[in-house]
C-alpha cells in the first residue's frame, strides 16, 4: 500500500497530452475530410429526425447539434470543438488546477462529439480507446484540487480521501483487457504468420506508416524475428495477469515489459497517439514509493524489519521466483526454444494446436474476470478500511457518501466492460450475467467500454499492397499523385509523423487490401480531385505547389495497385522496390457514366445544399482567420511546436517555481509526538517528500 497519488497525476497529465495531440491532429484535417467540399462532408451525418432535443442528443450524443445556433455549419462547429479541446487539454497538461473532473468531462464530450460525425476516418481502435480512457480520467480527476499548503484532513496516505485511488484501478483493468485481448486475437484469427512465428518478418514493411528504423528492423535475422513474436505473446498474454499480482515487484516487472513493447513499436511504426495512450495506462501499475525512488526523493535509512515483515518479504521473493521460473519454463515448452550453439541462434516453434489454445482460452476467460473482480474487491475493502480511520462523525458521513458514489460507479464500469471483453470467447460471452448485458446495451453508444484486438491478422505476406493515384489531361500521359506520408516514391525514406495521424493515408492503406467498392469514400476522393478542391489536395500535399495538378485539375483520374517491398541492403538511393499488380480504379472524368453510377450507388451524387451562413458572423470569421494562420504548417510540424512549447513552459515552471524541498529538508521529523509520525508514515515508508510534508501538516 504505497499509494497512487503520483501515478494518478501522471495519468491525468498523460491523458491531457494525448487529447492535445488527438484534437490538434484532427483539426488540421477537418476541411479536407469533413468540410463542405471534403471527402465525407460532416453535414450529411447530422440531420434532425423530428425528435425532441434531449432524445436526439441521447441517440446521437454530439455537441455539434448546437452549431447552427452559433451561426456555424457542422464542419465549422467541429473546428471550434477541436480548437477548444486543444486549448483545454494544453491547460490541463500545464496547470495542476485544471486537472479537474469537469475539464476531463468536457474533453471526453468534445471527442465523442467529433467521433459521431467522423464516419470511417474516426473508426480506429485508438479513438475508442481514447474515449474510454478519457471517461476514466473523469472518474479519476478530483472535483476539487487541494491546495499545496493545505491538504484535506482525511484518512489515507498523504491525506487523500478513502475513495481517491479507487477509480484509478479501472485504468489497470483497461490495460489488462487491451493487452490480453490483443495477444489472444492473434491466435484465434488462425493467421498462419502468427502461428508460424513469422509475422514480424512481414510486419515492418507492411504496416501502415513505417519509420526509417523499420527498414533496419526488417533486415534483422529471421531467428530474431521469430523470437520477437514469442516475446510478443509472452508480454501480451502471459504477463497481463501480473497486473493484479499481490507482490509489487511483479507489477513493476509487468510495467517495464509493457513499456519496452510500446517503445519498440514507437521506434518502428507511426501509430499516432496509440502507443502514448497505452503508456499512459501503464501508470496504473506504478505507486508513489517507486516514483519517489526514481526521483531520488525516497532515500531513507533502512531500519531492521520485524519478523512478520521479514517473513512476508521472503514469501514475496519466493512468489516472484516461482512466477519467473514458470514464465521461463512455459515459454521454452510451448514455443520449443532451442539454442544452436554452433550458429549462436535460438530456434523457436509453436508446439500447441489451435484446438488446445481454444480450450485453454475457454478455461481461463471467466477466471480472468474473477481475477479482476477479486482485485476490485480488495480495492473496495482497502477504501472501506481507510474510511473507518476518518475522524469525526460528520466527516465520516460525508466520506461515506463519496465512497458510495465512487464505488458504485467503479463497479458499474467494471460490469459494463465485461461484455466487450468476453467477445473474444463466445461461450463465455453467452454465460455472462444478463444484468451486465443490459447495462452495457444502455450505454453502448457512449463508448464507455469497447472491445480491442490489435494486429489480428498480418497483411501483405506476398508484398505490401499500395494504391497509387494518377492524373492525366489526355488519357495517354499519366502523372502519379504522391502523398506526403504513405509510400509512393521508392527513393523517399519513410517519414516520422507520430503523434499525428494522417487519416486519409491510413484509409488508403486499408483500401489497398480489397476492391475499391469496399471503400466508398474512395469514389468521393476521386470526384474531389477531378473538381480540384483545395481542402482535399492539402490532405495529399500541404504545400499545394507540390501537387502536380495545382494549376488545373486533371481531366482524368485513375488508380493502380502495386506491391511494395523494402529495398535490399546495398541498393543505392532506394528505400522501396515495387511491382505493378492491376488497375484499382478505372480512368474516369467528370460526367463519366461509370463515375456517376458509383456516386449514386454510394449516395454521393445528390448532396444536400450548404446552409447559408452570414459572412459577418464574428465566430466564423475568427475560425477562418485561425485556419489561415495555421494552414501553411504541416501537421507534424504543428504538433512538434506544441511539444516544444509544453517543454519550454515546463522548464520555466521548474526554474521559476518554489522549491520547498530545500527549505524543509532540515525538518525530517519533529520531536513532539513521534509515535503519530511513525504511524502515519507506515503505509508509505518510501513515499515522496510531499507525502512526508502532508504528514507533518496533519500533526
Amino acid at each position: 500500500m504505497a499509494g497512487s497519488r503520483l501515478p494518478r497525476q501522471l495519468f491525468l497529465q498523460g491523458v491531457a497530452a494525448v487529447f492535445l495531440f488527438a484534437f490538434a491532429s484532427l483539426y488540421t484535417q477537418i476541411p479536407g475530410l469533413y468540410g463542405p467540399e471534403g471527402i465525407l462532408p460532416a453535414r450529411r451525418t447530422l440531420r434532425p429526425q423530428g425528435k425532441g432535443p434531449w432524445q436526439q442528443l441521447w441517440e446521437t450524443p454530439t455537441l455539434l447539434w448546437e452549431a447552427p445556433r452559433l451561426g456555424l455549419d457542422t464542419a465549422q462547429g467541429l473546428e471550434l470543438l477541436t480548437l477548444l479541446g486543444t486549448l483545454l487539454a494544453l491547460g490541463a497538461l500545464l496547470l495542476r488546477r485544471l486537472r479537474h473532473l469537469l475539464v476531463y468531462l468536457l474533453l471526453w464530450a468534445a471527442y465523442l462529439s467529433a467521433c459521431q460525425v467522423g464516419q470511417v476516418f474516426l473508426y480506429f481502435q485508438w479513438d475508442s480507446l481514447l474515449l474510454e480512457t478519457g471517461f476514466l480520467a473523469v472518474l479519476v480527476a478530483p472535483l476539487r484540487q487541494p491546495s499545496r499548503h493545505k491538504q484535506p484532513p482525511q484518512a489515507g496516505p498523504a491525506g487523500a480521501p478513502p475513495h481517491d485511488g479507487l477509480p484509478f484501478w479501472l485504468a489497470r483493468w483497461l490495460l489488462f483487457r487491451l493487452m490480453f485481448a490483443s495477444g489472444v486475437v492473434k491466435l484465434t484469427s488462425r493467421c498462419p504468420t502468427w502461428w508460424g512465428l513469422t509475422a514480424l518478418t512481414y510486419h515492418y514493411e507492411t504496416q501502415c506508416l513505417p519509420t526509417p528504423a523499420a527498414w533496419f528492423a526488417h533486415h534483422l535475422p529471421v531467428w530474431l524475428h521469430r523470437l520477437s513474436v514469442v516475446a510478443t505473446f509472452l508480454i501480451e498474454i502471459a504477463v497481463p495477469p501480473l497486473f493484479f499480482a499481490p507482490a509489487r515487484r511483479l507489477r513493476l516487472a509487468a510495467f517495464y515489459s509493457q513499456v519496452l513493447l510500446q517503445v519498440l513499436i514507437i521506434i518502428t511504426g507511426n501509430y499516432n497517439f496509440f502507443n502514448l495512450l497505452t503508456l499512459v495506462l501503464t501508470t496504473s501499475l506504478l505507486d508513489d514509493r517507486h516514483l519517489a525512488a526514481e526521483a531520488g526523493n525516497g532515500r531513507h535509512k533502512k531500519t531492521p524489519a520485524s519478523w512478520p515483515k521479514a517473513l512476508l518479504a521472503l514469501s514475496a521473493l519466493l512468489l516472484e521466483l516461482a512466477v519467473y521460473g514458470l514464465l521461463a519454463y512455459g515459454t521454452a515448452h510451448y514455443f520449443g526454444l532451442e539454442v544452436d550453439w554452433e550458429q549462436l541462434t535460438l530456434h523457436s516453434r509453436t508446439t500447441f494446436t489451435f484446438h488446445q489454445f481454444s480450450q485453454w482460452l475457454k478455461m481461463v476467460t471467466l477466471p480472468t474476470m474473477w481475477l479482476g473482480g477479486a482485485s476490485l474487491t480488495w480495492e473496495l475493502l482497502v477504501a472501506l478500511w481507510r474510511w473507518t480511520q476518518v475522524p469525526g462523525s460528520l466527516r465520516k458521513l460525508w466520506t461515506a457518501v463519496q465512497l458510495s458514489i465512487v464505488g458504485t460507479a467503479t463497479v458499474a464500469m467494471f460490469l459494463i466492460s465485461l461484455v466487450p471483453y468476453s467477445y473474444m470467447e463466445p461461450s463465455t460471452h453467452g454465460r455472462l450475467w444478463t444484468g451486465a448485458h443490459r447495462l452495457f446495451g444502455a450505454v453502448e453508444h457512449l463508448q464507455l467500454a469497447n472491445s480491442y484486438g490489435l494486429f489480428r491478422r498480418m497483411t501483405g505476406v506476398g508484398g505490401r499492397p499500395e494504391v497509387v493515384l494518377e492524373g492525366s489531361y489526355d488519357r495517354h500521359h499519366w502523372t502519379e499523385i504522391e502523398f506526403m506520408y504513405k509510400p509512393g516514391n521508392v527513393s523517399r525514406p519513410p517519414p516520422l509523423v507520430a503523434p499525428h495521424q494522417p487519416r486519409l493515408d491510413w484509409q488508403m492503406w486499408f483500401a489497398a487490401l480489397g476492391p475499391h467498392t469496399h471503400s466508398p469514400w474512395f469514389t468521393s476522393l476521386v470526384l474531389c480531385l477531378l473538381q480540384g478542391h483545395e481542402a482535399v489536395i492539402r490532405l495529399i500535399q500541404n504545400d499545394v505547389s507540390r501537387y502536380p495538378f495545382h494549376k488545373q485539375p486533371p481531366t482524368y483520374v485513375r488508380a493502380q495497385r502495386y506491391k511494395y517491398w523494402f529495398s535490399q541492403p546495398g541498393e543505392p538511393g532506394q528505400w522501396w522496390r515495387r511491382q505493378w499488380v492491376e488497375e484499382f480504379f478505372p480512368p474516369v472524368s467528370l460526367g463519366d457514366p461509370t463515375l456517376d453510377t458509383l456516386l449514386k450507388q454510394f449516395g454521393f451524387q445528390v448532396k444536400s445544399p450548404r446552409r447559408a451562413r452570414s459572412s459577418g458572423n464574428a465566430l466564423a470569421q475568427a475560425l477562418h482567420w485561425v485556419r489561415k494562420q495555421l494552414s501553411p504548417l504541416e501537421a507534424p510540424t504543428l504538433l512538434l511546436g506544441l511539444i516544444l512549447t509544453v517543454g519550454a513552459i515546463r522548464v520555466l515552471q521548474a526554474l521559476l517555481g518554489p522549491r520547498p524541498s530545500r527549505e524543509e529538508k532540515p525538518r525530517p521529523a519533529p520531536k513532539k509526538d513521534p509515535g503519530a509520525a511513525k504511524d502515519q508514515a507506515a503505509p508509505a515508508p518510501n513515499s515522496s517528500n510531499s507525502g512526508s510534508q502532508t504528514a507533518r501538516r496533519k500533526k
